[in-house]
């Protein structure tokens, strides 16, 4: 039987999450179906660009993402300091970027009179946005549904296109960030789809490389801040020059032809993460495989099961041998 969404997700102990949707029609959503040689490739844009649309109205934060052939995976981060922090007629501004709200809400932004006695429904509605807007089961059906519909309306079908159900799981401490961002992002290179991180289309290290060759990062993901300014919680407390190498050297070990030396700076993050190297190489290879539930160290494990009054610490004895 499935779990409830909020049986799943503890804010209180940790913003990040992982998530996966997998196509559910024998067609492909991205790539060349073998059947009918059919290409979808330009699919892969259709998630690409609504997924980075939403980064700008939801507040959550996409930390990585990788479009595959037939399943899309994401690291998100919710914000929800910066969503309540936001004015009603913010909420109201965000909400209505995809949706388009109600008569009162529309009156609101336009600065029309409201009446008292609609006063509370409009203030029940606002707060409701409010809620959705730092929910990943809303941010995840704003990217499924539309696509859904658009690819539904190609393929001249009707039905599902996604599973029911999109999966996640907690991500409880930095090393488990880190290593499911890092097993996100080098998809296509474990696929044999890519070559190298940066020939790897569709994907959040593609982006984050394009932009640090400018000297910049990408606006739409999570940046990356390193620890001198560690104060600023909406960032990702990693140097993005240091996690760049740190997944270029993983990469490599991926390829028989391309094997290298580690470099200083991904020991040194590793020693930091408290992972030694044949874990996190076994951990960036196999993460979906080795870790069906919340992934962090056995005692984060043990607060995140408290919290949710889960009986049983799932998943434990894997999260034990290889985070500690």
């Amino acid at each position: 039987m499935a779990v409830p969404r909020e049986r799943l997700v503890s804010l209180e102990d940790t913003p990040f999450y992982h998530c996966v949707s997998r196509c559910v029609r024998r067609a492909f959503l991205c790539g060349v179906d073998s059947y009918s040689g059919q290409s979808y490739e330009y699919r892969r844009d259709w998630i690409e660009e609504r997924l980075l649309l939403l980064s700008q109205v939801f507040s959550i934060d996409i930390c990585a993402y990788a479009v595959m052939s037939n399943h899309l995976h994401v690291v998100l981060k919710v914000d929800v300091e910066r969503a309540e922090a936001w004015t009603d007629e913010e909420v109201i501004v965000q909400w209505q970027k995809l949706f388009k709200g109600t008569l009162l809400t529309q009156k609101r932004l336009k600065g029309d009179k409201i009446e008292a006695y609609e006063l509370e429904t409009l203030n029940q509605t606002i707060t409701a946005y409010r809620q959705r807007l730092m929910d990943i089961s809303w941010f995840m059906r704003s990217l499924n549904e539309p696509i859904a519909r658009q690819a539904n309306k190609e393929d001249k079908c009707t039905g599902r296109f996604w599973e029911g159900r999109f999966k996640s799981q907690a991500l409880l401490d930095e090393a488990a960030v880190l290593a499911c961002m890092a097993y996100v992002d080098l998809n296509p290179v474990r696929a044999k789809i890519a070559d190298t991180p940066e020939t790897s289309d569709y994907t959040s290290i593609k982006r984050r490389i394009k932009a640090a060759m400018k000297g910049e990062q990408p606006s739409e993901l999570l940046p990356f801040i390193g620890n001198e300014r560690a104060n600023m919680p909406s960032s990702l407390m990693f140097s993005v020059k240091d996690y760049l190498q740190l997944v270029d050297d993983t990469s490599r070990q991926f390829r028989d032809d391309k094997r290298g030396a580690i470099a200083a700076s991904t020991l040194d993050i590793l020693a930091r993460l408290n992972i030694p190297l044949e874990n996190w190489l076994k951990i960036t290879s196999e993460f979906h495989d080795l870790f069906k539930g919340p992934v962090g160290t056995l005692q984060q494990l043990s607060q995140y099961c408290e919290h949710l009054e889960k009986r049983r610490r799932h998943g434990a004895k894997i999260c034990q041998k290889m985070l500690g």
